[in-house]
């Protein structure tokens, strides 16, 4: 809430208008060719000429920088912009430079260039920070780059956001990488926030309404331009129609509009040196989706604010973080076992796989205890028409509590539902209402005589002269200890570093544990020095490769992050030895799993989806184009709980995305069986050599028959017998249509242990055929297969 101006705001201004005169005269004013800023001297800021904003390198972690624009004067850095807020610098030998061609580069502990302007010129340069906040290249006076062309969290004033820039909330308050949510202008030239699932490729609408048409909530779709703007005054304006006028319309306060990282937008002004809520999107917090992630519920009341429960039966993913939400407590899908529990005036938005009208209670539960997909449904009467309605829900997505009867059906073990008991809700705590702004009041007081100017001046003056003394001392503090360098380069905050031969030696007890073996490689288990359970690859004959491009191809893989993607924690490069430092897979490759045949449906098909979720990260999500180039089941390896993670896609190929005429390898990658026909006939490779490796393996699980290949395998009477792909299409072929109905089940055939969703498995099937296509262009990508897995009522 706003509080009133006080006498000392005086004495602050003054104070600062000094501090900062001070630090015009003893910082970097520009940046020219030639020049750089590094992170290890706190001198080597850009300032705006009027002291308002600093530009260098922050903080974010232990030993880990990103370089930032923040606001000079507030006492708690409130930062505005980062250039690689999802990738800091080592705290040692890292550098911001303007290179002679025209190009601003950031690297990485003086080996890795992790970010940079792309630009290019010959003539004359100069990086400037503004005093609007917008750090700006500059050739001959035109601006060739800018930061509020790349915004991250925040707008500032008069910043516009425009039809391919968007605002992305951080992870955390503490974390300062990409979050879960973003301002953007949608295809529609609509301005909506959404809420990215994690580790998916799906996205979901949660402001403005996505109940209402956009006219209803006073939207212009398609119009000829998409730019949003916040003025100097507090006046929002958008071409979409979308406006609003801040709480403390007027100039004067400092302002900025911030993605906040619970999922919020809001406008805030520096009052009293406090950032103050002047506006905000939506009211209600428990409407922003994935709030409390899946499976759990989202509570709010005035009184106590906003609070997340897991759903009864479910557990926290990440005790420390509600975004990963819950996962179930049980493993189950038989209708004779399980029943519902009911949540009242409880909503779980979106995910609907099936709407039933007019059906009555028992109707809708005997429907979601039949369909292993279901995880409960909506229930309620529909005034208008006059009926009831259900909605059988997949996932448990954006769950809240409101004010108007409806009633949420939770399917469980019966186990779980006897111990069940809800508690009464009292439907007063659950109304919405406008938030109500309190109006700044400013106290302007007389003018100070100048005997406090003067003395203010005297105390500028001598806080000056003791910084100066300062700045000599740690400047001749800072040459002594330069001599000596630090040789281990390990940014904490990732896992990701390099490691002595000596180390991994150590840990692997002399290579006496080997947990696998293959023909470039051998892996074993070892105990780091922080008592982390590793698998430590050992590559055979990789004395050829230059390290340079061992380091920079093992440093790609270090940045990729997925909850389907092996965790590379880091490597050995030292003379003949190369080796590979992976989190270890308790339950080991699927091929492992395969030969015993322990896998029943459920777990299948998780392993399904969560490998291909993997691959079209690789493929599409990830900032370079990663093709695994050999995916079969020793490279997919399951944790404790059965998730699968994709390994061994990190030395496979790196490439421009999009350049396809650079998609040509010098030789053959894969594994005989499953490789495309690509690969034969001397094709581009792009990322559908993958897809046709997943759809192998897919076919494999499904029918416990290896991958072959045309013609390959020889049966007990010397006849030859068609590979899996052949062996599957002639089997759907021969029996689909034929009456009998049975070719799921011949396909199968005891592959998969215990009963599995008929319906589901066709599916699977149709999908692996798709994929095993041998013209790549019929093959769908990898996202596209997503899609088909999680949302076959689409197809």
């Amino acid at each position: 809430m706003p509080a009133p101006f006080h006498h000392h705001r005086n004495t602050t201004t003054v104070f600062f208008f000094f501090f900062f005169l001070f630090h015009l005269f003893f910082h970097i004013h520009a940046l020219t060719p030639g020049s750089s800023l590094s992170v290890e001297n706190t001198n080597d800021i850009l300032l705006s000429p009027n002291g308002l904003f600093t530009a260098g390198f922050h903080k974010v972690g232990d030993n880990a920088y990103c370089f930032a624009i923040w606001f000079s004067n507030h006492p708690s850095t409130t930062v505005v912009w980062m250039a690689n807020r999802d990738q800091p610098v080592n705290g040692k030998h890292s550098k911001l430079s303007l290179i002679k061609d025209g190009n601003l580069v950031l690297t990485d502990a003086g080996q890795y260039n992790i970010w940079s302007t792309q630009t290019k010129s010959n003539s004359s340069l100069q990086l400037q920070l503004h005093n609007t906040g917008n750090l700006i290249l500059h050739e001959r006076g035109n601006p060739i780059w800018q930061s509020f062309d790349q915004p991250t969290d925040t707008l500032l004033p008069n910043q516009p956001l425009t039809k391919n820039r968007q605002l992305v909330s951080s992870r955390s308050s503490s974390n300062y990488s990409s979050g879960f949510y973003k301002l953007f202008f949608d295809v529609d030239c609509v301005l909506r926030l959404s809420y990215d699932i994690p580790e998916t490729t799906m996205y979901t609408i949660f402001w403005p309404d996505p109940g209402l048409l956009s006219w209803e909530v006073g939207r212009f779709q398609y119009s000829n331009t998409r730019r949003a703007v916040l003025d100097s005054d507090g006046r929002f304006d958008s071409t979409d129609g979308f406006g609003f006028l801040s709480a403390d319309l007027g100039n004067g306060p400092q302002r900025m509009m911030k993605m906040d990282v619970d999922g919020n937008l809001r406008v805030y002004s520096l009052v009293e040196e406090e950032w103050v809520v002047q506006w905000q999107a939506v009211s209600h917090p428990c409407r922003i989706h994935g709030i409390c992630g899946q499976n759990s519920l989202c509570t709010y009341s005035q009184d106590s604010g906003r609070a997340c429960t897991c759903l009864h039966g479910y557990k926290m993913v990440n005790p420390k973080d509600w975004s990963y939400g819950c996962e179930p407590d049980f493993k189950i899908c038989r209708p004779e076992d399980e029943d519902f529990v009911e949540l009242r005036y409880v909503e779980f938005y979106s995910y609907d796989i099936r709407y039933h009208e007019n059906y009555t209670l028992g109707a809708c539960k005997n429907d979601c205890l039949h369909d292993c997909t279901c995880k409960g449904f909506q229930f309620g009467y529909d005034d208008e028409v006059g009926t009831n309605y259900c909605y059988i829900k997949t996932s448990l997505y954006n769950g809240y509590q409101m004010g108007f009867y409806n009633s949420m059906f939770i399917k469980l073990p019966k186990t779980f539902v006897s111990s069940f008991h809800q508690k009464p809700m009292n439907k007063s705590t659950f109304h919405c209402s406008d938030p109500t702004v309190t109006p700044i009041i400013r106290l302007y007081e007389k003018e100070q005589d100048n005997k406090v100017l003067r003395f203010l001046l005297i105390l500028g003056c001598t806080v000056g002269f003791i910084e100066i003394i300062c700045i000599v001392f740690f400047w001749i503090k800072t040459r002594k200890s330069s001599v000596i360098t630090d040789q281990m380069y390990s940014p904490a905050a990732t896992p990701f570093r390099k490691f002595t031969y000596r180390e991994l030696k150590q840990a692997s007890c002399n290579f006496s544990d080997e947990i696998g073996r293959g023909g470039a490689s051998v892996v074993y288990k070892g105990r780091l020095a922080d008592n982390r359970i590793a698998a430590i690859k050992k590559l055979k004959n990789a004395n050829h490769q230059n390290e340079d491009e061992f380091q920079a191809e093992i440093s790609t893989i270090g940045r990729l992050n997925h909850m389907n993607l092996i965790e590379t924690w880091g490597y050995c490069a030292e003379g003949k030895h190369r080796l590979i430092v992976y989190e270890y897979m308790e339950n080991g490759s699927l091929a492992e799993n395969l030969r015993v045949g322990k896998l029943d449906w459920n777990t299948m098909l998780d392993i399904v989806k969560g490998t291909a979720k993997g691959l079209a990260y690789l493929h599409e999500e990830c900032l370079e184009w990663v093709l695994h180039c050999d995916v079969k089941p020793h490279n997919i390896l399951l944790d404790g709980n059965y998730n699968p993670k994709v390994a061994d896609f990190g030395l496979s190929k790196v490439l421009d995305r999009g350049d396809i005429k650079k998609s040509r390898f010098s030789t053959i990658r894969g594994t005989r069986g499953y490789m495309a026909p690509e690969w034969v006939f001397k094709l581009p490779i792009t990322s559908k050599v993958d897809v046709f490796s997943y759809g192998v393996v897919v076919l494999e699980m499904i029918t416990g028959r290896g991958p072959g290949g045309k013609k390959q395998t020889t049966d007990e009477n010397g006849e030859t017998e068609p590979g899996v792909v052949d062996w599957v299409r002639d089997r759907v072929r021969e029996l689909d249509g034929s009456g009998l109905g049975s070719w799921v089940e011949d396909i199968v055939n005891g592959s998969v242990s215990g009963e599995f969703d008929r319906t589901g498995m066709k599916n699977l099937v149709r999908i692996a055929l798709q994929c095993t296509e041998d013209d790549m262009e019929v093959r769908p990508t990898m996202s596209q297969v997503v899609h088909m897995l999680f949302h076959p009522e689409n197809d």
